[in-house]
């Protein structure tokens, strides 16, 4: 059986905001890869056991106070390295050579000569002048001894390099992001040429090693799993169904905050469909109480992470003690962005999942999808036989509609939100884009606006709408919808929901916004 830990890649971030876009890439070549703080010791570096090391990019210069490094060790293990952008500078700087403001600074489309087809260039001529993205104010101006150059570009004389014994490679765009067009060729050709790596990773073999993984950890104990209905945590009852059979129970908590119709729906699937211990928690009212008054969105998130697990321990003493784990559906990105490493990298919003935590809790994690991004967990879904309702379901974050609601949430403006929302995801569906956009939802504003009804003023409440199209939830745009499809959704809102006289969609890209509001 193929073991992730046999053959994986180390990223070494310094906060550069295409980090993840990194691993993305990397796990779309079937290889396995992790993203660190760079500020991980040498300790943690050895035991990894990569078979290779990327240093990431950064929106340092070299010559900062404080700018982020690492070990010189790490260039001592024989491991090959790919330093990008800030990576590659660092790397120069480090081993000897020179790293300079530049006279004039790159970002954006450039374009690379290639001098040297050799490892990571291999199958680029000097013919192509290949586009590449640019994003740096420093370059290099002396490689380091045993370097040689291998591309240039307009404003850099060392686009990219490498040793000439060592597998130390540095390139001084981005290879990661789509502006450059054959980014995921050099990416391969690190792993597959330099690195010896084989395009294993995939989502049958992560099924296979996660079972035999999570019945090592939970042993002869039982777990408890905290079942949305959504595709993360459905993902996470079955594959835990598969592993673990009756030792499951998995509770469902109505928290008054899902959308129309959905509790009936998790309970209709899970219970009669996939015949799995259910545990239906009607807690709709004590999550209102406790929500009452709140209006800022972090504490939204806290309150509702701590009452889930304070239900959960409540609900597993029931079962009779014996319950010692919670499962949980966390994924990569909840976990990139809720964890403030110890560098650059800065904390964009807490996730109920991660940050939502109490701090001290009496059930042991199991988190089998922590590591995955979105379209991943989709793959295992499909993989398990997940019923394509669910499959295909748009992304609905922990907190529900509290996050979608701007302000405080209450009963009456839940009823009005759900009712919006389950407007536009019936027209969105209705208009055949079910399955095009990758999430669409629906936002109740804390501002009135005046409108005209039958010939009467009206002072009622302003709903935004929000389509993006996304792979895994880490870079967004919205989306291009048909405007007769939000004349629909707009018409049908102001007169079927009472309390909303206008609609407005929201044009925004993650980054600079984030997909939900809150």
């Amino acid at each position: 059986m193929y073991d992730i830990h046999d053959e994986k890649v180390l990223i070494l971030d310094f906060g550069s905001q295409y980090t993840q876009l990194i691993a993305r890439r990397i796990r779309e070549s079937r290889v396995y890869c992790e993203i660190h703080p760079c500020t991980v010791d040498m300790e943690f570096i050895r035991d990894f056991g990569a078979r290779g090391i990327i240093l990431s990019g950064s929106p340092f210069s070299v010559h900062d106070e404080g700018a982020p490094s690492i070990p010189l060790e790490i260039f001592e293990l024989g491991l090959p390295v790919l330093g990008i952008c800030y990576g590659m500078q660092l790397m120069c700087h480090l081993l000897g050579g020179s790293v300079e403001h530049g006279d004039e600074r790159e970002y954006g489309l450039s374009h690379i000569d290639v001098t040297d087809s050799a490892a990571i260039l291999a199958g680029f001529g000097p013919e192509d002048h290949s586009p590449v993205w640019m994003s740096h104010g420093d370059r290099l101006e002396k490689l380091p001894s045993g370097f040689s150059v291998m591309a240039t570009s307009e404003n850099s004389p060392f686009a990219a390099m490498r040793h000439e014994d060592k597998p130390f490679y540095g390139v001084q765009f981005h290879p990661e992001v789509v502006h450059t067009p054959r980014g995921r060729e050099i990416l391969d050709n690190f792993l597959f040429d330099v690195c010896g790596l084989e395009p294993k990773w995939t989502m049958g073999s992560f099924i296979a090693s996660t079972i035999e993984d999570v019945k090592k950890q939970v042993g002869d104990g039982k777990v408890i799993c905290g079942l949305s209905g959504g595709v993360d945590s459905s993902v996470v009852a079955l594959l835990l169904h598969k592993a673990l059979g009756d030792k499951l129970t998995c509770i469902f908590v109505d928290n008054g905050v899902l959308r129309k119709g959905e509790a009936q729906s998790v309970v209709r699937t899970f219970r009669d469909h996939y015949h799995m211990n259910l545990v239906h928690v009607d807690a709709s009212e004590l999550f209102l109480e406790k929500l009452a008054g709140v209006t800022d969105p972090e504490t939204k998130r806290k309150i509702i992470g701590n009452e889930f697990i304070y239900l959960f321990e409540r609900e597993a003493e029931k079962l009779g003690g014996d319950v010692d784990f919670l499962a949980q559906g966390t994924l990569y990105p909840d976990v990139i962005e809720s964890v403030s490493f110890k560098g650059p990298s800065a904390t964009i919003k807490s996730h109920h999942n991660v940050g939502g935590l109490p701090d001290k809790m009496n059930l042991k994690l199991v988190e089998p999808l922590r590591e995955l991004f979105k379209d991943e967990v989709r793959e295992v879904g499909r993989e398990l036989g997940l019923v394509e309702e669910i499959l295909e379901r748009h992304p609905f974050p922990g907190p529900g509609l509290a996050i979608r609601i701007i302000g405080e949430v209450t009963k009456e403006r839940l009823d009005i939100l759900r009712e919006a929302d389950a407007i536009v995801r019936e027209e969105i569906a209705a208009g055949g884009l079910q399955n095009v956009v990758w999430q669409v939802l629906c936002v109740l504003l804390p501002v009135k606006s005046v409108g005209v009804m039958g010939d009467e003023r009206t002072y009622e409440n302003v709903a935004a709408v929000r389509s993006v199209n996304s792979l895994d939830g880490m870079t967004a745009d919205w989306s291009k919808i048909p405007y007769e499809i939000l004349g629909r959704i707009s018409n049908r809102i102001i007169n079927e929901v009472r309390g909303i006289n206008r609609v407005v969609y929201d044009i925004s890209s993650k980054p600079p916004a984030t997909i939900e509001w809150e």
